[in-house]
């Protein structure tokens, strides 16, 4: 795909926002890709803390609970592709229930996943939807991503990480969505001490030098289509 010229919205939570990144103007992934790409434009909605899915009970913040569903009615219909990023705070402390294959309610994690996808390919027919899964998390409180998160929050049903990057790649082959997995591809594990200290955070948000390999692999993922 040619994309000089293009406009992309970017969803997200605050990855996408730029958490962790001291010259956002300049190193956050989606204006590293405007700059490189040649893009008209880059209309980014990150919010920090939020989930695909919706809360059940709401959160000590409330902005945590803008979810993805709702804040899909409110992208840029210009666009001439939307890259989704998130999941991850699903994971985290997201307390909707994980579902099942055939959900198609916002109100669980499989459910808000096919939800999703659905209105974005119905609402923006012709355009190019991209997602992106959650990247490998090493952070406080959870000793792996390998095992389901412990924040007070989560139901007795929550998965290890790599249930929800699955899930998403799943539900995105039946919408025919390209998914690109940053959980195997990213080349980022924060459980290796050198990659958390230089390329992330605090194991889960990404510096700048961090943004700078997020936005290479989007580039090449994206011209690659």
């Amino acid at each position: 795909m040619e994309l000089r010229g293009k406009i992309i919205d970017f969803l997200g939570d605050s990855i996408t926002e730029g958490y962790g990144v001291a010259d956002r103007e300049n190193n956050r992934y989606d204006n590293i890709l405007k700059r490189e790409c040649g893009l008209k434009a880059v209309y980014n909605y990150g919010i920090g803390g939020t989930r695909l899915a919706h809360q059940s009970v709401p959160s000590d913040k409330p902005r945590h609970d803008l979810c993805f569903c709702g804040r899909a009615y409110n992208l840029n219909p210009e666009a001439d592709i939307i890259v989704v990023y998130g999941g991850v705070n699903d994971y985290l402390h997201g307390d909707a229930p994980i579902g099942k294959k055939g959900d198609k309610t916002p109100a669980t994690f499989c459910g808000a996943v096919w939800w999703l996808m659905n209105f974005l390919k119905t609402k923006y027919v012709g355009k190019t939807i991209v997602f992106m899964t959650p990247a490998r998390y090493c952070g406080q409180g959870s000793k792996s991503d390998t095992m389901p998160h412990p924040h007070a929050s989560k139901l007795p049903d929550a998965k290890p990480l790599l249930f929800y990057v699955v899930t998403i790649k799943q539900t995105a082959e039946e919408f025919g969505i390209p998914v690109l997995d940053l959980y195997h591809n990213l080349g980022i594990d924060p459980h290796k001490p050198k990659d958390y200290h230089n390329l992330t955070m605090d194991g889960l948000h990404f510096n700048d030098d961090g943004h700078k390999i997020i936005a290479a692999r989007l580039k090449e993922f994206l011209e690659a289509l």
